[in-house]
């Protein structure tokens, strides 16, 4: 609870000092200071970053502590660009650990920052870890849901004996071409998360949010597993697993894709369609009104029938997540480890490498348009080799030879790195090369660097390097240094992203720029950017007050005070803000107004506002790198006994 207080403290603190400095920035030069608002790193260069409409000429900067006083003091620093009318400088400064200091600009220009801490990064990014498995928390479905203050109760639990269908037909607009098509069968697909602000639960979304959970889990055991003091991610990793291992049958050799429809018709309302809380759905418009019917009675959507071929992109990070699964839980639930190993190689067998036409992903396609799956193989035969060279394999399974799937896996790196979207872009839903050839070149080293493979670590370092020169070239053009397009869509979630993959690099490299490319991309999501915002909740001073998600709107606070859904990362700035409004949605902000447009800049617009997904909806995709960008940071490198 004393936690709490603080964040309110901090919170309200941050609010008042900025007031002021707008006040006094109204008689002489306008400005605004820019931090990273979860605080830096002891130790590590540190940067803030002056927005001003005058000029710098003759300004300077203070550094203060909680008591006010001065600890660090220097000249603004050089010109890094423009951000719409506004100039950026740097400041740049070291400090002794220590809590409650602000940055105050003096002389032409007067302005004052939030309030940060410095100090070690083990203790910087515990609290933030903690609130993302409270997101994934409070995004449970189903009947083992966690009470928290915004939970009170289960959520559609018809899911436990929901009808399956076949995929629908959607038309050019998104509209549900006629009524779904049965298949006759049902299944428990109770359990998972769902996906973003709606209800909906995707494998799509799901299965690559568990590859990232499992890894940190296995690989980052004081951030995120069970020697964790403050986010334990292990039964999370689980709850996850145990949804996808419903949504797929090993018996029959069968995979299900989707929980719920987002589109619908003039018959038929959508998830997408209605705003509510999860638990009224089982019961929504009474049995007498089948307009809502699948909203009580969720479809659940089949991907082909028994023993089909498999999109690649699913088979690969479904045979990545069971794996990772196996390595996690051999020991503590040698059961579940059993079936998710047999689960990963029999979808990796049945990976579909032929595909014409779209991915499967969820209907409708354009929800999650994902076109690259090389990657995807790559992470499952990598994973797969983990699983099958660490430990002695089940008996009775198909394959037990890891350098079956080291072969495999270094194949698909080739492919992807000959491909046609190699370096096109970092890792996130989209393309998980950037982890991929990263756990491959481990599994190489494990391996003792075969000859005669399609790939050799060189290769995998080389395309990293490459997909984090684009980054770095685009981060030269914005004066925060972000390393991808403010203006581009999942600008946050590829902060984070790059973020990975910079201290990867940096890891395998020992290169002390990418160490320090990653703490910058890591605080331009976090505040060090031209809004001023964080955007995970609950992670800063400033961050998301409007989600657009159901629970977060009707249950939480819409002024940042608790309770909020504390570490969802949302999708960021964008090229537009989006507009429509449901019944029911409470207003937010409640007075109207954009307190961020002023800083909207080079094609790029924030606006925290309930009616704006494309820039506050949180999801477990965009979120899931956060993970391993805090654990990353938090830890400094794998541990060592992590099974390699």
């Amino acid at each position: 609870m004393q936690k709490r207080r603080n964040k309110k403290f901090v919170r309200a603190l941050s609010i008042l000092l900025i007031s002021l400095a707008a006040t006094t920035a109204a008689r002489a030069a306008d400005g605004y200071v820019r931090v990273n608002q979860v605080g830096y790193e002891a130790g590590r260069p540190m940067r803030a970053y002056l927005m001003t409409l005058g000029f710098d000429t003759g300004a300077s900067f203070r550094v203060l502590d909680a008591s006010g006083a001065i600890v660090y003091s220097a000249p603004i620093g050089p010109n890094l660009g423009a951000w719409g009318a506004f100039t950026v400088y740097a400041l740049d400064f070291r400090l002794r650990p220590n809590e409650g200091f602000t940055i105050s600009v003096t002389g032409p220009i007067a302005a004052t920052s939030p309030v940060f801490p410095v100090t070690a990064a083990h203790k910087l990014y515990g609290t933030a870890l903690s609130n993302a498995l409270y997101f994934f928390q409070n995004e449970r479905d189903g009947a083992d849901f966690i009470p928290t203050p915004l939970r009170t109760a289960p959520g559609h639990l018809n899911d436990e004996s929901a009808a399956a269908y076949l995929t629908p037909v959607i038309d050019r607009n998104d509209i549900l071409v006629g009524d779904l098509e049965p298949t006759g069968a049902t299944l428990n697909a109770s359990g998972g998360w769902w996906d973003a602000g709606d209800y909906l639960k995707f494998v799509e979304t799901t299965s690559f949010t568990e590859a990232l959970m499992l890894i940190g889990v296995r690989d980052f055991p004081r951030a995120m597993g069970a020697a964790s003091c403050d986010a334990d991610f292990t039964a999370e990793a689980r709850f996850g697993v145990e949804w996808l291992q419903r949504m797929w049958n090993d018996d029959t050799q069968t995979l299900y894709y989707q929980v719920g429809i987002g589109t619908g018709n003039d018959d038929i309302v959508s998830d997408h369609d209605i705003w509510r809380l999860p638990q009224v759905d089982d019961n929504y418009g009474g049995d007498s009104t089948p307009l809502y019917r699948y909203i009580r009675h969720r479809p659940v959507l089949l991907a082909g029938p028994n023993g089909s071929l498999v999109s690649p992109n699913l088979a690969g990070r479904l045979a990545a997540a069971f794996a990772e699964a196996y390595q996690v839980f051999r020991t503590s639930d040698p059961m579940l480890a059993r079936r998710c190993l047999f689960s990963a190689e029999h979808l990796f067998d049945l990976a579909n490498t032929s595909i014409r036409g779209n991915l499967l992903t969820v209907a409708p396609f354009d929800f999650y348009p994902e076109t690259e799956w090389r990657d995807d193989l790559e992470l499952g035969a990598t994973e797969l080799y983990f699983a099958l060279a660490t430990a002695r394999p089940p008996a009775g399974l198909p394959h037990t030879d890891p350098s079956l799937y080291l072969a495999a896996a270094a194949n698909w790196a080739r492919a992807y790195i000959d491909g046609p979207n190699d370096g096109s872009d970092t890792l996130n839903l989209y393309d998980v090369s950037g982890l991929a050839h990263f756990e491959l070149f481990r599994a190489l080293a494990l391996a003792g660097n075969p000859d005669g493979l399609a790939v050799t670590q060189a290769d995998l370092l080389g395309d990293l390097e490459a997909q984090l020169g684009t980054a770095i070239a685009t981060a030269s053009f914005d004066p925060f240094g972000f390393g991808f397009p403010w203006r581009d869509y999942d600008s946050a979630t590829h902060g984070a992203g790059l973020s990975v993959m910079a201290k990867e690099v940096a890891f395998l490299t020992g290169d002390a720029s990418y160490e320090n490319d990653s703490r910058i991309w890591l605080g331009n999501i976090l505040g060090a950017n031209g809004w001023g915002s964080s955007f995970i909740v609950g992670d800063g001073s400033t961050f998301p007050d409007c989600m657009q998600h159901q629970v977060a709107n009707l249950v939480g606070s819409l002024d940042g005070t608790d309770p909020v859904l504390r570490g969802a990362l949302v999708e960021g700035p964008n090229s537009f803000a989006a507009r429509g409004f449901l019944d029911g949605m409470r207003r937010c902000p409640p007075g109207g107004g954009d307190v961020f447009a002023q800083f909207n800049a080079n094609g790029a617009i924030y606006q925290d506002n309930v009616q704006s997904y494309s820039t506050v909806e949180p999801a477990i995709d965009l979120t899931a790198p956060s993970l391993l960008m805090f654990a990353w940071r938090a830890s400094g490198r794998p541990m060592p006994d992590a099974g390699f």
